[in-house]
């Protein structure tokens, strides 16, 4: 039974790249961007808000809510940089597998 052997030390060692790949996310920080760039936020791998910069002009009190809106894309950008860095990789580890959908852990 050499190839269980084989496979249990394989999926093991998947098991600690996707630990320290996850280590390794959670240390990046990516901008996300809004506004033609007036508003940004940047978020780290753990998708904690680190910051947010806004342009004198796009804050305007008569009109908050077009600053919530711009904001909230701005995170949103921000949030969808972190899945694609995550994704990136992911596949950096699995060789391009595309795992089905729940597989994608440790996250």
């Amino acid at each position: 039974m050499k190839g269980i052997g084989d496979l249990m030390k394989q999926a093991q060692n998947m098991q600690k790249q996707m630990q320290e790949m996850q280590k390794k996310i959670e240390l990046k920080e990516f901008e996300g961007q809004s506004a033609g760039g007036m508003v940004k936020v940047v978020m780290n791998g753990k998708f904690e808000t680190k910051s947010i910069k806004l342009d004198k002009n796009v804050v305007s009190p008569d009109d908050v809510e077009v600053l919530e809106d711009v904001i909230t894309a701005a995170v949103n950008d921000a949030k969808a940089k972190v899945d694609i860095g995550m994704k990136k990789e992911m596949e950096s580890i699995t060789g391009g597998l595309n795992l089905p959908e729940g597989m994608n852990l440790p996250f």
